[in-house]
Formats: C-alpha cells, sequence, structure tokens
C-alpha cells in the first residue's frame, strides 16, 4: 500500500484545525490557563499552514522565503505558549523561558540563513528537538498540585516527535542530497507524518484532561474555602483541625484554638457601607494569613468571626500570634481602610485525655464573649473564666 506523505502532513494539518476550532467549544469558559493552550495549538496550526503553503511557491522565492519563516515562528511559539500552559496546570509559575527564548533564536536564525538548505533544515530541527526536550523536563519535574496522567500522554508525544525532528534534522544538515525536501518519499518523512498524526490527537487529550484536573482542583477549592476572605469555610476548618488536633493527641504536642471577632464590624456597615465591612474582613483575613506560621490553620467561622488553630503551640505561642495580628492590624489597617480594626478573641489550649474541637471552641467562645463583656478589644484564655464556664455547666 502506497502512503503519501504530503496527503499524512495535509490530513495533520486538517486535524489541527479541527482541533484548534473545538478546544474552545469544548473547554467552553476558561481562564488564562486554557486560554495560553488555545493559543498555543491555534499558533501551531497556522504554522502549519503556512508551511503547506510555502510549497507552492519557487523555491527559495520571496514568498518561500516569508511563509517559511513565519510557519517556525509560529510552531516554535505555539510550543512556548503551550509550555508555561503545562507549567501552570502542573501549579508552577508560568515561566517556561527556554523554549520562548529557543522560540526567538530558532525564528531569527531561520530567516537569516534561509538561503542554505542544509543549515535552516539543521537549525530549525535541531531547536525544535531542544524546544520539545525541555518541555519534557519541565513535564517530568514533580507538580506543585495534584495532577492526572495527561502529563505522560504529552512526554510520550514529544519523546516520539523529539525522535522524527532530530532525525529530520541531522539528514537535512548532513545528508541533504538523500534529503532534498520536506515532502520527499523519504522514510523519515512518512515516519514523522504518521508520528504527527497520531501524536495530534494525544495532545488533544491531554489539553482536555488537564483543564478537566484544573477543573476538579477550583470545585474542591471553592467546596472548602470562603469565597470572599479566601479563608477556610467553616465545614473545611473543622474537617481539618480535627484532624490536625488527633494528631495533636496522639503524640502529646500542644494545641491551642483562637476565636476572634471583628469589633463594632455592624457600625463599620451601618455607617461606611457593606462594601467598607467586606473590604474589613478581607483585610482581616489577609492579618491572619500574614502573621501565622507554617502549620497555623485560618477559617472564616461565620459573619465576623474567625477561628485559627495553632499547632505546636501552648499558651505563650498563642498570645504571641495575637500580639503579632494586632501589630500588623495597627500597622495596615488604615493604610488599606481608612479606618482602624481591633478584635476580641478567647482561647482554648488541648486538654488532656479526649478532648474535642467542638469542645474547645466552647472554651474559646466563652472566652471570647468575655473579652467583649470586659470592653472588647482583648484576648482571653478560657483557663482563667473556669469558673464562669462552671457555672455554665
Amino acid at each position: 500500500m502506497h502512503i503519501d506523505v504530503s496527503s499524512l502532513l495535509f490530513v495533520m494539518t486538517l486535524n489541527m484545525l479541527v482541533m484548534a476550532a473545538a478546544l474552545p467549544y469544548f473547554m467552553g469558559r476558561v481562564n488564562q490557563t486554557a486560554h495560553r493552550a488555545q493559543a498555543g495549538i491555534l499558533m501551531q496550526t497556522a504554522g502549519w499552514v503556512l508551511l503547506l503553503l510555502s510549497s507552492q511557491f519557487p523555491p527559495q522565492s520571496l514568498m518561500d522565503r516569508l511563509l517559511s519563516t513565519l510557519s517556525m515562528a509560529c510552531i516554535a511559539g505555539g510550543m512556548a505558549l503551550n509550555a508555561a500552559a503545562f507549567d501552570l496546570w502542573c501549579g508552577r509559575a508560568a515561566t517556561a523561558r527556554a523554549p520562548a527564548v529557543i522560540a526567538a533564536l530558532l525564528t531569527v536564525g531561520y530567516g537569516v540563513g534561509f538561503s542554505s538548505y542544509a543549515f535552516r533544515v539543521g537549525w530549525s530541527n535541531g531547536l525544535l528537538t531542544l524546544q520539545m526536550a525541555t518541555v519534557v523536563y519541565a513535564l517530568c519535574r514533580a507538580p506543585q498540585v495534584t495532577v492526572g496522567r495527561w502529563r505522560w500522554l504529552l512526554v510520550i508525544s514529544l519523546l516520539a516527535q523529539m525522535v522524527v525532528t532530530a532525525w529530520r534534522g541531522v539528514l537535512g544538515a548532513f545528508y541533504t542530497a538523500d534529503f532534498p525536501n520536506f515532502f520527499a518519499p523519504h522514510l523519515v518523512n512518512l515516519v514523522f507524518a504518521l508520528v504527527a498524526n497520531v501524536t495530534v490527537v494525544l495532545s488533544l487529550a491531554a489539553i482536555l484532561l488537564a483543564h478537566r484536573d484544573e477543573a476538579a482542583r477550583e470545585l474542591q477549592r471553592l467546596a472548602t474555602v470562603d469565597g470572599l476572605t479566601g479563608a477556610l469555610n467553616r465545614r473545611a476548618w473543622l474537617e481539618r483541625a480535627t484532624a490536625d488536633l488527633a494528631i495533636g493527641a496522639r503524640y502529646q504536642n500542644p494545641v491551642g484554638v483562637l476565636m476572634l471577632d471583628l469589633d463594632y464590624f455592624k457600625l463599620i456597615n451601618d455607617k461606611r457601607g457593606h462594601d467598607a465591612g467586606d473590604r474589613a474582613l478581607r483585610v482581616f483575613a489577609q492579618a491572619l494569613q500574614a502573621v501565622s506560621r507554617t502549620g497555623d490553620m485560618v477559617g472564616r467561622y461565620g459573619g465576623e468571626e474567625f477561628c485559627v488553630l495553632l499547632n505546636h503551640a501552648d499558651a505563650a505561642a498563642v498570645l504571641a500570634y495575637d500580639l503579632r495580628l494586632r501589630r500588623w492590624l495597627a500597622a495596615n489597617a488604615m493604610p488599606q481602610l481608612g479606618f482602624e480594626l481591633s478584635y476580641s478573641a478567647g482561647f482554648a489550649m488541648r486538654a488532656a485525655g479526649a478532648d474535642t474541637i467542638e469542645a474547645m471552641l466552647s472554651r474559646a467562645d466563652v472566652a471570647l464573649y468575655r473579652a467583649k463583656a470586659l470592653g472588647r478589644g482583648c484576648t482571653l484564655d478560657a483557663q482563667d473564666v473556669q469558673p464562669e464556664l462552671a457555672g455554665l455547666a
């Protein structure tokens, strides 16, 4: 059976066109990460269209040179955009500097050295191989978030493309007579076209799976995080605090629970408006996160009430946390809000023997309301209001 290289490349380009058109439809409304992936696929598709169009003009003509150079810019630039998207989907910053630098070098060198067929084929294929290698390396690094198997689909696809691309580069640069043009009926062109058709499908599947993973993570985040302040919501905080308390009890580590209530919050809403109240809640949550140590856990308990679980913290450490928080607010609330913020708080330490988060919260809550009764703006230890707790029992 005869397989025509040009037909395979045409089919591959057609598949990429369909892929570029289908991705926005199937992904729906997306964030910047998915937009980069879509733009990357679109650029690579444009690159292949331009490369096929360049073959319709006389070799070494101005149009051949222009379209071929633009095609290399699109193919390499699209790969750089995809690399940035892959980094983001793996939970890393979207740097991807190496693929972007390689794309720029490839385009400039290709345009300058276009008159030498051996140079431009060796240069372009060599740098494309190197660019794909940098993406493979990034994908093989441990991701910062939980991801599925989509990255291994991409690794397999890119490794296959690297082999045939490097093969083409070596033949074009050093065995030019055996590899006169891109559509020559050479084994490497045939293998390249077949691999390209397969990897287009694999890449589409990988990108859709990566987008699905991100959507699942976002749903999980929305289910556990308070939408206004970014702190854990009540349910998520209670679940995680219960688990941390169990670990603390098992290893006999001190654990403290701090409950905080913004002072005169209703007055802020009534006098300054609910927008000011929302901003106050966000700044307060920011303050809690800013002074927290690794392992401390901040949650919005409800309304203007927040709670913090402090692991490996005795009463002195809880009071030190409280002091850091009050100093942070004194330095930052006025510049950010235009008015001061204060709070009342109560805290409880893990009791010896069986203790629960609910019991600790109850003790801290009594201490909190005692602090409010004493004039607000202070923090009390539940241990200091034990007589009142006994009276409530």
